[in-house]
């Protein structure tokens, strides 16, 4: 690590350690205040649930090879099975990570982000921490990525159609928008990437991995491409922010429009000056067919610009982008 990631490093850990204490006061009163007696008394939001390691252990085979579902810049990713046959996607955080985060409030945080529940987003139902070990537990999504859909799956059939896109499109923006606005304190994804945007059986984009990226805040591994420029300044207003999670949920957009990978921040310098040009023709999946009306199309490249083509400053919030994507799901998916 060089003296200007070490920079960056210690102003991130800084700012995460004083809000691990407003943190706990919030935790104390979501996780322990007891519902009102009323017969309108709404369910109360139960925060995740400390596991036992041995019974994650247990719940992976031992975290056997065969049981791995996929692999990040974060941890290796299992299914497990839990009592009452319940199946769950274990997160197991690489040991270099977890040594470099000792100390550190592991269990406030995931508490924390555990708070949030929305159809958009995957819930976190559970950790584990013992020494060298750090582990979340999260509700199993039974189908892929949204990575996978566009860049990986070699089955034509199940190729991702424009209204899908558009479906998965606004609901990658309504998660994110309840992550920066709903939840108390307010969380920054820090990673918003296509692979972190899994699909479920009804095309219904759920964000995953959100908040966690206080474990690796400095590494670029899996991040190049999906945040600013910005990200990476020592300066203050640098690192995650709401502004960077738009940047990468732009990202996404334009791989939803193009079919192609993000490739380290080649996409966006390649579809840029496309967009402008409004040079749909190159621009747009080769793999689809073009619609006869593109003006749907040619609003969500636009929002795309919007979200990767400005500054931080000038980016659009992601309420914004989200009302427009809503409004185009609307009129093409319903």
């Amino acid at each position: 690590m060089n003296h200007v990631e070490h920079i960056a490093y210690d102003m991130v850990m800084i700012t995460l350690s004083i809000s691990l204490i407003v943190l706990g006061i919030i935790l104390f009163l979501a996780c322990k205040k007891k519902p009102v007696e009323s017969e309108e008394t709404l369910p109360v939001k139960l925060c995740a649930r400390a596991y036992p390691l041995m019974e994650v252990d247990a719940a992976t085979g031992g975290f056997n090879h065969r049981r791995i579902i996929g692999q990040g810049r974060l941890g290796t990713v299992y299914a497990g099975t839990l009592e009452k046959e319940e199946l769950v996607a274990v997160k197991r955080i690489h040991p270099v990570l977890v040594l470099s985060n000792a100390g550190f409030g592991f269990s406030s945080v995931l508490k924390w982000l555990s708070l949030a529940q929305h159809p958009n987003v995957v819930p976190i139902i559970g950790f584990s921490e013992a020494p060298g070990e750090r582990v979340i537990l999260m509700e199993f999504v039974h189908m892929a990525s949204l990575d996978f859909y566009l860049h990986q799956n070699q089955d034509g059939a199940s190729l991702l159609d424009w209204n899908k896109r558009f479906r998965i499109a606004a609901g990658a923006a309504r998660g994110l928008q309840y992550l920066h606005e709903v939840v108390a304190p307010n969380i920054v994804h820090g990673c918003v990437k296509s692979s972190n945007i899994l699909i479920d059986v009804n095309f219904c984009a759920r964000i995953s991995d959100y908040g966690l990226n206080f474990l690796a805040p400095v590494e670029k591994r899996g991040l190049v491409g999906y945040v600013d420029d910005e990200y990476w300044s020592e300066r203050r207003g640098g690192g995650a922010t709401k502004e960077s999670d738009v940047y990468g949920l732009g990202v996404i957009l334009l791989e939803l429009l193009t079919g192609k990978g993000c490739e380290g921040g080649l996409l966006v310098k390649w579809a840029l000056p496309l967009i402008r040009e409004t040079s749909f023709s190159e621009l747009l999946d080769p793999r689809l067919v073009i619609p006869s009306d593109t003006k749907p199309l040619v609003r969500l490249a636009k929002v795309a610009s919007a979200c990767v083509g400005n500054s931080r400053k000038c980016r659009p919030s992601v309420a914004q982008v989200a009302t427009i994507l809503n409004n185009l799901e609307t009129e093409l998916c319903l």
